[in-house]
């Protein structure tokens, strides 16, 4: 009998250990096969555009060459290493590359994830937790950098998390962590600010005497991680441009991401905050303040910024664990030793599942390439009116904010594109109230400031219809994805109609 019993609980304990990974891989297989959702972010021409010049020119870029408004403007590439990934794998996969890679980093995060909670919560708890995070995430899934360093900031929280829950500091081993999260995406910033709370959070319950020494060494590791997170290319400059976004004042409200939430209709974000009201008070939860203040920041960030949506998906369940944990009614499987100290027969069962997991994923995926080809959507590439512009050379285009990525990846100087943090708040603000033509003077103004010889804008935005009206000014052609306007000297000396089409 307590033979059987040992071999019960060995049983569990290695089914438990492959539990993160089949989450992981069947994540991965769901975002493979919705891969062309992840395509609709007109950055994501421009990221692997500067992959593919680093790797070209072996350097990196302080200053900007893709606009024609700001040349040689200091500027970096906060997320250098992303993009040399995802240039990697276009140029080998075309837009497979880059929604494998992502899958894969979706992948890597709720593997994480479920890995960290199943410490503290039973498994289908962790995996719905999982599922949740997800849901509450698909806005921001995209091809672009952040998800590459999602997996870097679920595992840098649930180390500090971890420490601070055996009141002891973080290991310095974990470190290189840090580099890694500042080199693929300036979010890193975030895990610098987590260790003050965090910090607070492992001494709260200490002597007074013990908490000065322990803060001591969290202060250490604080300045040693930040010390960590110069270590790029860039140096001390990574801090100062991870920084830069955030000081970009009224432009954050008009830009879709950096948009706090709305509310007017009911969203996943407004039930997940409703829920978890309501489990604290369905689990008559206790928090330590710092804790609290955790949560509290994570749902601040949330809703200040749509973006930040998918930190309180993931990281708020991390704060939650271990209170949850211990408030379960439910009995946790018995487990037969700590985590890393199995058997060799235990590491080698482990070993085997996890191989034949990733087999089976890549087996999946080799079958599904050969007969599905992922495209990017067509609202932000209007290959048709961009091709007529350049038949056309013309010089000097004014283009729709969602545009400047398409623009850039085809050679072509744009007015304004992503990269908010090199254009500065007033240009972009002015770009977009020309746009929304507040003001008639602001279009007509910035058309003749900047010598715009065409305008390349989306079919129903307010300039477009304006510029109908406007002497001197031209529709030269519509479809159902961009409008072109050119002067009127040069539409007379083409001596061709307007033409219209429908995409």
């Amino acid at each position: 009998m307590s033979l059987s019993f040992t071999n019960s609980i060995a049983v569990q304990s290695r089914a438990r250990a492959l539990v993160p990974l089949c989450v992981g891989a069947g994540a991965y297989l769901f975002f493979l096969y919705v891969g062309d959702t992840l395509l609709q972010d007109s950055d994501s021409f421009w990221q692997i555009k500067i992959g593919q010049w680093i790797l070209d020119y072996h350097a990196l870029p302080y200053t900007d060459f893709y606009s024609f408004t700001r040349p040689g403007e200091p500027w970096i590439s906060t997320s250098w290493l992303s993009q040399i990934l995802y240039a990697i794998t276009f140029a080998q996969w075309d837009w497979a590359g880059p929604v494998i890679l992502t899958a894969l980093a979706i992948a890597a995060s709720v593997a994480i994830f479920v890995y960290l909670l199943d410490a503290h919560l039973e498994i289908p708890r962790s995996v719905l937790f999982a599922m949740l995070a997800v849901l509450l995430s698909l806005h921001h899934i995209l091809t672009r950098p952040h998800m590459l360093a999602l997996p870097v900031m679920i595992a840098w929280v649930g180390i500090l998390m971890n420490a601070a829950d055996r009141k002891v500091t973080p290991s310095w081993a974990w470190l290189p962590l840090m580099s890694l999260w500042a080199n693929l995406h300036g979010g890193f910033v975030l895990g610098l600010m987590l260790i003050g709370p965090m910090a607070l959070e492992a001494i709260w319950t200490l002597d007074s005497a013990r908490q000065i020494r322990l803060l001591a060494r969290w202060f250490l590791f604080g300045v040693a991680a930040m010390i960590a997170a110069c270590v790029t290319p860039y140096g001390w400059r990574t801090l100062l441009g991870a920084t830069n976004i955030l000081n970009l004042g009224e432009l954050l409200t008009v830009i879709s991401e950096w948009m706090p939430a709305n509310f007017a209709s009911f969203s996943a974000f407004e039930g997940a905050i409703l829920g978890l009201i309501a489990i604290g008070l369905f689990r008559g939860l206790t928090l330590s303040p710092p804790r609290i203040l955790l949560v509290l920041l994570f749902t601040w960030m949330g809703l200040t910024h749509v973006r930040s949506i998918e930190a309180f998906a993931f990281l708020v369940p991390l704060a939650l664990a271990k209170p949850l944990g211990e408030k379960s009614p439910l009995p946790r499987a018995p487990q037969d030793t700590e985590r890393g100290n199995e058997s060799p027969a235990a590491r080698y069962v482990t070993v085997m599942g996890a191989l034949m997991i990733a087999a089976a994923a890549w087996t999946s995926t080799s079958v599904y390439m050969s007969h599905h080809r992922f495209t990017f959507t067509m609202d932000q590439t209007p290959v048709t009116a961009v091709d007529l512009l350049q038949q056309r050379k013309a010089q000097r285009i004014f283009n729709a904010y969602q545009f400047g990525g398409y623009l850039i990846s085809r050679d072509i100087p744009v007015f304004v594109d992503g990269r908010a943090e090199l254009y500065g708040e007033k240009f972009v603000m002015d770009f977009f109230r020309a746009i929304e033509v507040k003001k008639l003077d602001n279009l007509t103004r910035l058309l003749e400031e900047y010598k715009i010889d065409a305008t390349l804008l989306v079919a129903d935005s307010p300039a477009a219809q304006v510029l109908d009206h406007i002497k001197g000014w031209k529709r030269l052609y519509a479809d159902n994805i961009a409008v072109i306007h050119v002067r009127d000297d040069e539409a007379s000396a083409g001596n061709a109609p307007m033409s219209t089409h429908s995409n």
